[in-house]
């Protein structure tokens, strides 16, 4: 299994992005899809995930900016950011979460993605 993120770049505060990250491989089903996001000397911090049934869940800091979303037929989970600040700069990790894989119908846990820079600044 392997995840791909995109959609990183420079923004101007109050601006708008959205982050994609598509997982690949012999997939049957994924748990748990999410993003973490680590700024310079701080620790890698959860900002999202979301469930198989669409069940989502945030930071406390990112809530009512930051919307999780995922298409199970695409294995793909998004993040729309908007309203940003210069303190949500970070590098934005995608992850996924018990992955079922096939043949051999067993399951992965805990699969990173690689980072994508997010800059907030005028």
């Amino acid at each position: 299994v392997q995840l791909q993120a995109s959609g990183g770049g420079l923004v101007q505060p109050g601006g708008s992005l959205r982050l994609s990250c598509a997982a690949s491989g012999s997939i049957f089903s994924i748990d748990v899809m999410g993003w973490y996001r680590q700024a310079p000397g701080k620790a890698r911090d959860l900002v999202a995930d979301i469930t198989n049934g669409g069940y989502p869940n945030y930071a406390g800091s990112v809530k009512g900016r930051l919307t999780i979303s995922r298409d199970n037929a695409k294995n793909t989970v998004y993040l729309q950011m908007n309203s940003l600040k210069p303190e949500d700069t970070a590098v934005y990790y995608c992850y996924v979460d018990r992955v079922g894989t096939m043949p051999n119908l067993t399951y992965e846990h805990f699969i990173w993605g690689q980072g994508t820079q997010v800059t907030v600044s005028s």
